[in-house]
Formats: C-alpha cells, structure tokens, sequence
C-alpha cells in the first residue's frame, strides 16, 4: 500500500456523518459491564455501499446469523467455539465463491474480496457489542475478537503439505510451498467502494496447486488489517513464524503504484503517519520486539532479476530500489535511487513507509532473526492501482463495479499468480 504516492488517500481524514445505530446481538448485561461501542471501521457498515456489496455478494445474512449463534452461548467456551467455527467459515465460503465453488449467492463478480471485508467487520460489530448474559471481561471479549480476526482472515486455515525443507531453501522432490499475505481494502473515507487486489490474489490463490518448470507448488494464503495497532500487536509475526521455516517462498503483496507491478528491494523500519482504517496515525520507528537488535533495513531474498525479466502479463514489472533515507551525520530525509547508504536511518523503503512496507519489514526481519536469510526467498509485490473504469471514477455517484475494474482485478490476479510460478522456480543467484 502506497497512499501518498499513488495520490489515493489524504491527511486529515472526516468520519462518515450521519451513521446509523448498528444492530446487535443482545441478552442481559453480564457482570463484565456495558460493551464497548462499534470501532471507526465498523461503523462504515451502514453505507449504502457496504451494504450493497453484501446484499449482492450473498454475505448480508453472515452477521446477523452470527449474532444468533453469539445470542445462544451460555459461556464463554461456548462463544469462543462460536467465534472459532464461524469466523473459519467466513473464511472458507469467500474462498470457495473466488474460486467458483458452490453458488455465488449475487450478481457481484465472484473474483471480488470486498463481501470478505465487510462481512468480516459486521461479525466484529456484533461480537464488540455483545452483551451476554454471563460475565464477559474485557480481556475475554478481546480474546474472542482476536479468534475471529485470526479464523476469518485464513491464518488459522494454513495447510501446508508435509515434509520439511532439506536446509538448502527447498524440499527437493515433492511439491514446493508457497506462503503469501494480502490485505484488506483501504482509504474507505475517501473511495468506499474500493477493492484491494493483494485481498483478491489472497482468496483466489488459497490452496491451489501452480504449475511450474520445477513441478508443482501449493499456495497458502491470509490477510491482514489495514490497522497500525494490530502490527504492533505482533499479528504479522505470530501469523507467520510457524510456517516461515517450512516453506520454499513467501511473499507480502499489497496495492501500490498506478499500472504496474513493483518488487520492493528494501524494506525501512520507519511508520510514516498515514491514517488507517481506523483513522489512527502512527510516525515513529516501526515497534518489534527486540528493539536493540533492530535494523534500519531490511532486503528482499526474492528472484527479482528472474520475475522482472519474465512475460507474467500486461503489467510491466519493476525491480523498485529507491528508498528515502536520513544519511548518516545529516538531518534531512534524501532519496536514493539505488538504495540506502551505510549507517543511514529509514524514512521510506522501496514501497514506502505505510503498512505495506511495515508488512514486509517484519516478515523479512523475521525471515533473518529465524537464520533463513541465505535460503529462503521472501520480500514484497506491490500489484497496480484497482481502477474503476472510465465514466465510473465518482465516489458519490458512481456503481461499486464495471467490467473495467472486474477485468483490471482478474488481471492483476492471473498475473500475481504468473509472478509466483516465476519466483518459486527461478533459481536463487539474486536472492539478497
């Protein structure tokens, strides 16, 4: 995600006016006192726009069938199984309508990742405003958020096939492991009907097999939050690190730059400020633990000299070095075209300083405090801008699809796929 760049979003960010009360599910109040109130991004929901998107996706009833099932437990094992059970099921049902299994329940284009997002935040609604008849605590309902936001975003659902790497960065015979991250969409106060093409390759990808000169490999898939304090929160890694020693490849993917794919080289541990889903803003170094062992930057272990110089799709496909640096001894950010300097201090990686650099600096940091720098391929792919089309580009008055925009995303779908097969069967004389 590249927001300034790209010109896709704005400081200063109004809230919706004119919201309506939401819906929940309700008993009598427990002994963990009154619920909290629906988040800045829940509220959203009441837009005519998300609730378009989810009456033409079949997902409109998901949250108030959910709320039933909340309104049933007795305890709070039996939310937690609720939570845990439903929010898998979002999960798979948008994965199984992206990729054409069972009936697409709407006339909204299958391959589409918003019925997720929103589908997704009125469960959260109505798990935050939940008012059981048995005490729920403030560290219980935080837990059972946690479970959904986990089983609802696939991080519960990553199924590798066994085996295990041979220590050289693959698994030799057999079929090799893909991991890749999504999120969801973003700038809502400025474009609510906006999709986020790294959310479409994520559920259009899920547990399937690519076909590649070096055999088969099998993708598994999640999303994650457009929200500063979930990253804080350790999301990205507690996500990540059970599977990162057992795959042959990752790679981070979000929205950036207008008509064009990028390979991000290097990664910076600055948060730039830009507001979040919740409209919350963040400037500071990125937070992780081990702060004392933390570097400035971090690199991409992905082929990028294999995939950008490959025929992937119409999208032409940059190996991004420039990064925004303070130089050592100075004070005032420089950009470098070809990367940063010795001792120089972060303002901006190749893919800037907004959530999506922050994604690929810690799965990358990671990558390296778990010693697979030499031997896993992993960074970031920023996919094109989604673009409405032509005639459809008003917020205000325009549809929330065209088959413009439905044909840009399977584009920049396919082609995202095309990158994997690439990548996780070029060989590894550019990996870092």
């Amino acid at each position: 995600m590249r927001p300034i760049r790209v010109r896709i979003g704005v400081l200063g960010l109004a809230l919706v006016a004119g919201l309506a009360a939401p819906t929940t599910a309700t008993a009598a109040p427990g002994a963990g006192g009154a619920a909290p109130a629906p988040t800045v991004e829940e509220r959203r929901l009441d837009g005519e726009v998300p609730q378009e998107i989810l009456r033409r996706s079949g997902f409109a009833a998901v949250a108030p069938a959910f709320a039933r099932g909340l309104g049933r437990a007795d305890s709070y094992r039996e939310a937690r199984a609720v939570v845990a059970r439903e929010g898998a099921a979002l999960w798979r049902r948008a994965v199984d309508r992206v990729q054409g299994r069972g009936p697409a329940r709407g006339d909204l284009s299958r391959d589409d990742d918003r019925p997720l997002y929103w589908a997704r935040l009125g469960m959260t609604r109505e798990l935050r405003t939940w008012e059981p008849g048995f005490g729920l605590g403030e560290r219980q309902r935080a837990a059972l958020l946690t479970e959904l936001e986990r089983t609802s975003r696939g991080q519960a659902d990553l199924r590798l096939p066994r085996g295990h790497r041979d220590g050289h960065g693959g698994h030799g015979k057999g079929v090799k492991r893909v991991l890749l991250t999504g999120f969801d969409p973003f700038t809502l106060d400025r474009e609510v009907r906006i999709s986020n093409p790294s959310g479409a390759v994520a559920l259009a990808l899920d547990g399937t097999v690519i076909d590649t000169p070096d055999g088969p490999a099998r993708v598994e898939t999640a999303v994650f939050p457009v929200r500063w304090t979930d990253f804080a929160q350790g999301t990205v890694e507690r996500a990540l690190r059970p599977y990162l020693p057992r795959v042959d490849l990752f790679t981070t993917v979000s929205q950036g730059r207008v008509g064009r794919f990028d390979v991000e080289r290097t990664n910076g541990a600055w948060r730039g400020g830009f507001p979040d889903n919740d409209n919350v803003s963040r400037t500071e170094t990125v937070p992780v633990a081990d702060p004392a062992s933390q570097p400035q930057w971090t690199t991409t272990t992905l082929p990028y000299a294999a995939i950008t110089a490959a025929d992937t799709g119409r999208f032409p496909v940059y190996d991004n070095t420039a990064v925004t640096e303070i130089p050592a001894g100075g004070d005032e950010p420089v950009v470098r075209p070809d990367g940063p300097t010795p001792g120089s201090t972060a303002r901006e990686g190749g893919g800037g300083n907004y959530l999506s650099n922050e994604i690929a600096y810690r799965a990358t940091l990671l990558r390296d405090r778990l010693g697979l720098h030499g031997t896993l391929p992993g960074g970031h792919v920023h996919t094109p801008v989604l673009q409405f089309g032509t005639g459809n580009t008003d917020p205000a008055t325009g549809a929330v699809t065209d088959p413009e925009f439905v044909r840009n995303r399977l584009d920049i779908v396919a082609q995202a796929r095309a990158i994997v097969a690439v990548a996780v069967s070029a060989p590894g004389t550019d990996r870092g």
